[in-house]
C-alpha cells in the first residue's frame, strides 16, 4: 500500500462548487488511513470511504467507494485520486448524480 496517500488532505478546489460551498460546514477535506478506509466532508456532504491502490497507466491511483449523507439524506458514490506535483487530484462521483474534479493539499 502506498503510504504517500495516508493523512488528511485539505480540498482547495472543486470543479463544480466554489470554495465557500466546499467549506460551508467545515473546511473541506478528504482523509485516508493505513487500513484502507477514510472520511471526507465538503459542503453539506459527509461520508466514509473504502479505498484500494490500483495501477493506472505507468503510475498508480487510489480508487474508492463511499457512502454518507447530504443534508441528512443518504448518498453514495465512487471516486479516484492521484498525487501529482505534490497535490492530490481526483474526481468524486455521486451515484445517479453530480460529479466533480477536486484538488487537495496535504495538511501538516
Amino acid at each position: 500500500m502506498s503510504h504517500e496517500y495516508i493523512g488528511t488532505w485539505r480540498i482547495i478546489e472543486m470543479d463544480e462548487w466554489d470554495q465557500d460551498d466546499v467549506d460551508l460546514v467545515v473546511p473541506g477535506y478528504i482523509a485516508f488511513d493505513a487500513k484502507g478506509s477514510g472520511t471526507f466532508e465538503c459542503g453539506t456532504v459527509e461520508g466514509s470511504l473504502d479505498y484500494r491502490i490500483e495501477p493506472c497507466g505507468q503510475s498508480e491511483r487510489l480508487a474508492f467507494s463511499w457512502e454518507g449523507s447530504d443534508e441528512m439524506d443518504p448518498v453514495s458514490g465512487r471516486g479516484w485520486a492521484m498525487i501529482q506535483d505534490g497535490q492530490l487530484q481526483g474526481r468524486i462521483f455521486f451515484h445517479e448524480g453530480d460529479d466533480s474534479g477536486f484538488i487537495a493539499e496535504k495538511s501538516s
